[in-house]
């Protein structure tokens, strides 16, 4: 297990299918200094996502750089991914944790204070504000955004590391740093950015001045 850095989480694009384009953005963001990785596939069949598991577990590990999946934990136990990220509505965390062991990462998705709340009590490993602004890459069974407000309302109520997800760009990350969280994630800010590698470095560069907790 590497050192778990989470002030910069790419997630993956599934809307890009060709994966030649799919693996150089994701090798971008890893150049650049994502310092985790999260695949996300809501779409594919389970072999395609297996394959993407496999090839992303094999350039996260030459970087370095932790591996979550998105949702699956028969792929993660697959590829041996370093954890998953699960939403309310999937797996329960304790069965989670059951399956995958003390070690791996598992975090939590929230989007109310009763959530992050439950979050501490079962001593998840991080959770992740979503949405923290609108965003229109998850389109779909999306709460409210909770914006500076919300991230400064669930800080106090959650004592391991806060990512936030949902509209993230160049000139709002440092809010949220500034506001109590250890880092952000983003996906069509990498992915849909004209240099994927520049942006990931700008996206690092403010991060890190801000001065994000790990």
């Amino acid at each position: 297990m590497y050192r778990v850095d989470y002030s910069l989480v790419y997630v993956t694009d599934d809307s890009i299918t060709d994966d030649t384009a799919f693996f150089k953005i994701l090798e971008d963001a890893l150049k650049g200094g994502a310092s985790i990785i999260q695949l996300r596939e809501k779409s594919c069949n389970t072999i395609s996502f297996y394959n993407r598991a496999l090839k992303a577990k094999a350039l996260c590990y030459a970087y370095r750089v932790p591996l979550i999946i998105n949702d699956r934990i028969d792929i993660a136990l697959a590829v041996e991914a370093d954890g998953v990220h699960i939403g309310q509505t999937d797996m329960p965390y304790s069965k989670a944790r059951e399956l995958l062991g003390a070690t791996k990462i598992i975090g939590l998705s929230v989007s109310k204070r009763e959530q992050a709340i439950e979050a501490e009590n079962l001593k998840v490993d991080y959770i992740g504000i979503s949405p923290i602004f609108n965003t229109s890459t998850k389109k779909s069974d999306l709460a409210p955004s909770l914006g500076i407000k919300g991230l400064k309302m669930i800080r106090p109520l959650f004592s391991k590391p806060i990512v936030c997800i949902g509209g993230i760009h160049q000139k709002n990350a440092a809010d949220i740093i500034k506001n109590g969280a250890n880092g952000v994630a983003v996906i069509s800010a990498i992915s849909k950015a004209k240099y994927p590698e520049k942006e990931t470095k700008n996206l690092k560069e403010i991060i890190c001045q801000t001065g994000f907790i790990q």
